[in-house]
């Protein structure tokens, strides 16, 4: 009962900080849609703890997160709509229902009598919630929030599995060309329509995206090592150049693909 008192004692922290008469100024005024942005911010950070691999640092970032979780509970429960518990229940609920090749019932040998379908069971989710099969979309649940790449991907891979894909990676990549191609088409008008470059951009970019998913690669994860690599490279320049008494602004384009290329091949060195 341990871990129960103290999730009680986290809730009732948090009732306390939204007491109307002694509760904190800060808490008191927020809602539903001020805390959205704290709580993309304390998932990302989440992310960035495990990636670092900083595991006291994963702890603490855990519980802002839980923090948040246990936040918009009270704030539903002061509405009358739902409370921690209710929450509780309904991911408790859904994962049983999920996974009945787990919780449902076995044969003599202990194997389930039921297959895993987990796309099966969502799409049986999607048709309840609709309310009419005519009115069901395998895109929807697909959240608006989002972020673009990942959205992209989750499009993707819903459209994937009723059979609307390519079955070989060949043509993902000629589409990406054929994006690429357009883009340089809008770019090199005389007069350029910027809202067709934006256009063509978010086309190339999801087709980028179709082709990671075909190679296995998770296009989120990918830029952002890929973000964290030129970060580093270009901080070793700005070393490279301090240890030289100069700085960027002294420094033209030509040595500083110099330098860029100096850092490469520093860390191919190091690499072998």
């Amino acid at each position: 009962m341990k871990n129960a008192s103290r999730m009680q004692e986290l809730l009732e922290i948090m009732t306390t900080l939204r007491d109307p008469e002694n509760g904190c100024p800060w808490d008191k005024k927020q809602t539903f849609d001020t805390i959205i942005p704290y709580t993309i911010e304390e998932t990302y950070e989440v992310v960035d703890a495990i990636e670092r691999q900083n595991w006291p640092d994963v702890r603490d970032e855990l519980g802002d997160l839980l923090f948040q979780i246990v936040f918009y509970s009270q704030l539903g429960k002061e509405q009358g709509d739902f409370e921690f518990d209710d929450v509780v229940d309904a991911i408790s609920e859904k994962l049983v229902r999920r996974h009945p090749h787990v919780f449902g019932e076995k044969d003599q040998d202990g194997n389930p009598l039921v297959e895993a379908d987990w796309e099966g069971i969502k799409a049986k989710e999607r048709e309840l919630k609709a309310g009419a099969p005519e009115h069901v979309s395998v895109l929807d649940d697909v959240p608006n929030s989002l972020p673009a790449l990942g959205r992209a991907m989750k499009l993707q891979k819903r459209c994937a599995r009723v059979g609307f894909d390519w079955d070989a990676v060949g043509p993902v990549a000629e589409k990406v060309h054929e994006e690429l191609d357009e883009v340089m088409e809008e770019a090199l008008m005389v007069d350029v329509d910027q809202t067709r470059v934006d256009e063509e951009i978010g086309d190339l970019l999801f087709a980028v995206v179709n082709l990671a998913r075909h190679l296995g690669t998770n296009p989120d994860i990918a830029l952002r090592n890929a973000n964290r690599k030129f970060e580093k490279r270009f901080r070793n320049i700005e070393t490279k150049l301090r240890e030289n008494g100069k700085n960027l602004q002294e420094s033209g384009l030509d040595e500083l693909e110099m330098l860029w290329q100096e850092v490469k091949r520093d860390e191919d060195n190091t690499a072998s």
